[in-house]
């Protein structure tokens, strides 16, 4: 078990939620690169512990990270740890009394929570653990409801639940600075939203994302593959003026058929917008259109301080784009009329990733973050399969599992120079090209025989696809 260090510099003990497990090390780091704080784990740092502890960082740097995060569920100053009661006690009392007298004085009120990590203790239990705690100098007054000061006992069993041991592998004791945002993925749940669709992105990992690319106040969003908006609606919740494309005409406009249950059609506010007015967020909303992502539309300039999206996979969403199998097309003379539906084609997944990660190097602002998802066929999957670009390093590679046969990648990456004429082509001498060329089979493997035993529970995984 990862223990603190053991250095008297002041530190912070984090707990973190044990779903998503994947994501938390590059949302603890994005959010940090904001307040311009680098991550310092103390000695012995397991990252698949549920509790982290970091030094280096002020009290308002932890309130910074913790207003933003949804991986986290709750930050401490850490005032003592140990494997046992003993140990614990030991190192409490070691603590410099001076940082504890401001939170102990007789005119403060105060309450003790106790935490347990895969276990569940009775309230007698907690009783005692609390009272065991009376060489603590408290001199305030216990207040159960309005208390100024929150202390904690945290302790952990472990992460087997057919292995609880029954005493803890380790205790941490410290006091309460703020809850993580856990909240918002209940209330920007998909279920309850005014406008979405069948491949409407979990609110969850919309934050996830928002996070990863660093969004922050007045930051330009863009999201080449819309949809029904979800990651439109995470960034304007944290200030981000947003915009998106989708080459659905029937998406951008919140027309056709509903995916709510006992719905039939759409109604006629059921739109992007609509769902941004629903979170207070509608002064955001920049605009959504009708694009297809492999034609270019924007003029050839550094636009967006970050684009956040997840193209379709071919399983709930076919890749399509414009164009026409032909070789000599004739352009009509006359104007399109509002219900022409043009000519499409395949767009092939690997194009799909070439494409992204060209626009993205031409219109992010240098330092920018692009944030996507890649489906990948786990038996195959090899670092090399990650699309790569010369102006775009790979910051973290995170795993979303499916099923034993499937899964996606949260890919994040960011712009570190400038694009030359010849970036635009460099994938195709990039010895690693022919490696994600294997995406464009993903639909095949993930419908192929070796799936089919899994395939309808890999479906409802597919948020977005």
């Amino acid at each position: 078990m990862a223990t603190p260090c053991s250095s008297s510099r002041l530190r912070y003990l984090i707990h973190l939620a044990h779903d998503n497990v994947d994501f938390r090390l590059p949302e603890i780091k994005a959010l940090l690169a904001l307040r311009g704080k680098p991550f310092h784990p103390c000695e012995n740092f397991n990252e698949q512990s549920p509790f982290w502890c970091l030094e280096g960082l002020s009290e308002e740097d932890v309130r910074s990270v913790m207003a933003r995060s949804v991986c986290a569920k709750s930050a401490f100053e850490l005032w003592g740890h140990g494997q046992t009661d003993g140990n614990l006690r030991s190192s409490l009392l070691n603590y410099p009394p001076q940082s504890m007298s401001p939170f102990m004085h007789k005119d403060s009120t105060y309450r003790i929570n106790v935490y347990t990590f895969n276990k569940t203790l009775q309230f007698q239990d907690r009783i005692k653990k609390i009272d065991a705690l009376d060489y603590l100098p408290f001199e305030g007054t216990v207040s159960l409801k309005t208390p100024q000061h929150i202390f904690c006992l945290l302790e952990d069993y472990g992460t087997d639940p057919n292995n609880i041991p029954e005493d803890p592998n380790y205790i941490y004791f410290g006091r309460w600075i703020a809850d993580g945002q856990r909240e918002l993925i209940r209330t920007h749940s998909v279920k309850n939203r005014h406008f979405i669709g069948n491949t409407s992105m979990d609110a969850g990992l919309s934050l996830i994302m928002t996070n990863h690319a660093k969004v922050k106040e007045n930051d330009l969003i863009f999201d080449p593959f819309v949809g029904t908006g979800s990651l439109l609606v995470a960034c304007s919740h944290f200030g981000a003026y947003v915009c998106g494309t989708d080459i659905d005409y029937n998406t951008i406009h919140g027309k056709g058929r509903s995916s709510r249950k006992n719905q039939k059609w759409r109604g006629p506010d059921e739109n992007i917008r609509a769902n941004l007015r629903q979170y207070g967020t509608e002064k955001m909303f920049v605009d959504v259109m009708v694009s297809d992502a492999s034609k270019p539309v924007w003029r050839n300039a550094a636009l967006f301080d970050a684009i956040i999206t997840d193209p379709p996979y071919g399983i709930r969403e076919s890749t399509r784009k414009t164009g026409s199998y032909k070789e000599n097309t004739k352009l009509p003379d006359c104007t399109y009329v509002e219900s022409h539906v043009p000519v499409s084609q395949a767009y092939h997944l690997s194009d799909i990733f070439t494409d992204l990660l060209n626009f993205s190097a031409h219109h992010l602002v240098l330092g920018g973050r692009l944030v996507y998802w890649l489906p990948i066929y786990r038996p195959e999957y090899c670092d090399e399969m990650v699309p790569v670009h010369p102006c775009l390093q790979i910051i973290s590679n995170c795993e979303q599992m499916l099923s034993s046969q499937t899964s996606r990648r949260l890919i994040t990456m960011e712009k570190v120079k400038e694009p030359e004429e010849s970036d635009i082509i460099a994938h195709l001498s990039d010895p690693h090209f022919s490696a994600y060329q294997g995406h464009n089979a993903f639909r095949e493997k993930y419908f192929s025989g070796l799936n089919k035993r899994c395939g309808k529970e890999d479906t409802k995984y597919f948020n977005k696809n």
